[in-house]
């Protein structure tokens, strides 16, 4: 199931699920049981699963998605935690160890922007990087889960572009200053059910600026995979519906290229993971 937050004719914020036809239904709209917003809809839990499926499967019509706005499927999460030095290639390139435990940082919810909106370059940055990643959103809460478990708590997948601002990022040992600036966190466009994902750590992800290709390696490479991000990560903190944990890029960020390749107005950026579709993103400057 691919689970979209969308808008139409600059209406309210509405939950609906994308079809292969590429229409939404509205599900609230369509059955009045099921919530109108992503996070009270993951807090119903397996109820509202059930209930979506079968709108689904149904003969609903949908609407054109060519006719709706579409928002980051998670428009306002509680915590959006960012792992960094998550693949070995990517911690070489960036001159770093390969980490003993998970490096952690955050972004808030100023960063979030959806599928189509803009990556605006500030104007007191030249060092603004691209980082495709594998996020996760949680979908029921948690604390101290064992990896056993830890899957159960995934709600499921999107594609994520971490944007960086590595002149401020390096200003310091802690990076979170150089991550949170309006509209560094680009996510969608669906967030697509774990059922229908299958093995996240085989999937295939890859960034594109226009027709060129930076980033392509797989999530079968992380160093730390997704049970012991979510065990780990519950051993400090309660996990809620709606978070969004973003795993770390790979090889091929923009500082890393020769000469450094870093945003510039007019580019467009691409993210594409396997069966988790296309997150793209056009650049402006401020």
């Amino acid at each position: 199931m691919k689970l979209v937050t969308f808008t139409q004719n600059g209406g309210v914020s509405r939950l609906g699920a994308l079809k292969e036809d590429q229409s939404v239904i509205d599900l609230n709209q369509a059955n009045s049981r099921i919530p109108a917003d992503m996070i009270e809809f993951l807090k119903a839990g397996v109820s509202a699963l059930e209930l979506a499926r079968t709108v689904i499967a149904g003969n609903h019509q949908g609407i054109p998605l060519s006719s709706v706005k579409l928002q980051a499927p998670v428009p306002n999460p509680g915590k959006i935690i960012c792992i960094g030095l998550n693949y070995s290639d990517h911690a070489a390139e960036s001159g770093q160890p390969i980490p003993e435990f998970p490096v952690v940082f955050s972004k808030y919810s100023n960063t979030v922007i959806a599928h189509g909106d803009s990556i605006v370059l500030p104007k007191v940055s030249t060092k603004v990087d691209y980082e495709a990643e594998l996020g996760f959103v949680i979908g029921k809460r948690g604390r101290n889960i064992s990896e056993a478990d830890a899957l159960q708590y995934v709600a499921g997948y999107l594609p994520i572009n971490d944007v960086s601002a590595r002149d401020y990022q390096n200003r310091t040992s802690q990076w979170t200053i150089g991550k949170t600036f309006d509209t560094f966190a680009p996510m969608g466009p669906a967030l697509v059910t774990s059922d229908e994902v299958g093995d996240p750590h085989n999937l295939k992800i890859s960034l594109t600026i226009g027709d060129k290709v930076y980033q392509n390696s797989s999530t079968s490479f992380l160093i730390f995979n997704i049970p012991q991000l979510v065990a780990s990560l519950s051993e400090v903190m309660t996990l809620e519906p709606g978070d969004v944990v973003s795993t770390g890029t790979p090889p091929g960020v923009g500082f890393a290229q020769k000469p450094p390749r870093f945003l510039q107005a007019g580019d467009v950026v691409s993210v594409t993971i396997e069966k988790l579709g296309t997150l793209t993103n056009p650049v402006v400057g401020e």
